[in-house]
């Protein structure tokens, strides 16, 4: 787990980064922008219980991806969930909550997951960890309000002129922003690698 000292604010993005892109690079950098991170945790996910993991890059090779990707200095690439006995969201956070008491985190998700969030285990007590923002992705910025998250934690939806001070705000909080979008996906991709072979 990276070092954050007491009082950072500091972003988390977890991901399969299957494989990373400039789009998860553009929502990185979105959010370090507008949330005024201290820091962000590009975290690398050994496998997401709800996608396939015959498809997954090597955890390694998908590390060395995220590390050439992501160029911001505030970005931090991890993968300490690979340590853990769970590869459920929920209990990682709970467990960078425990280890650090004094840092205020947010999750970070792309508004394309909105779709699957409540498909996540324990989704509604990840939304009661930390606040959530959620970067505006191409094809989602219309559908996320019909999300079940957004309708579930409607009243704690935070205006996105005031996502600087999400921080501040006690979970659940979340807000939408908007901003430049990249059309590029994981899957695209993959797909294509595969058309090319």
């Amino acid at each position: 787990m990276p070092h954050a000292e007491r009082g950072m604010v500091v972003g988390l993005f977890g991901g399969s980064f299957n494989p990373p892109h400039q789009g998860h690079a553009l929502v990185a950098e979105i959010a370090i922008k507008r949330l005024g991170l201290d820091q962000l945790w590009w975290m690398v996910t050994p496998g997401n219980p709800l996608k396939e993991r015959r498809d997954l890059l090597p955890l390694a090779e998908r590390i060395a991806l995220s590390e050439r990707l992501a160029r911001h200095p505030a970005i931090k690439i991890t993968a300490f969930e690979r340590n853990f006995e769970t590869s459920f969201t929920a209990d990682t956070l709970a467990r960078v909550k425990a280890r650090n008491p004094h840092v205020h985190f947010i999750w970070i998700m792309g508004a394309d997951s909105l779709k699957t969030f409540h498909r996540w285990q324990k989704w509604q007590e990840i939304a009661r960890t930390f606040p959530i923002a959620v970067i505006d992705r191409p094809g989602s910025t219309l559908s996320f309000l019909s999300s079940k998250m957004a309708k579930t934690f409607d009243f704690a939806r935070v205006d996105e002129d005031d996502s600087r001070a999400l921080w501040k705000r006690r979970a659940p909080a979340w807000t939408f922003i908007h901003g430049p979008r990249s059309r590029l996906s994981s899957t695209a991709i993959r797909a294509k690698n595969v058309a090319s072979n």
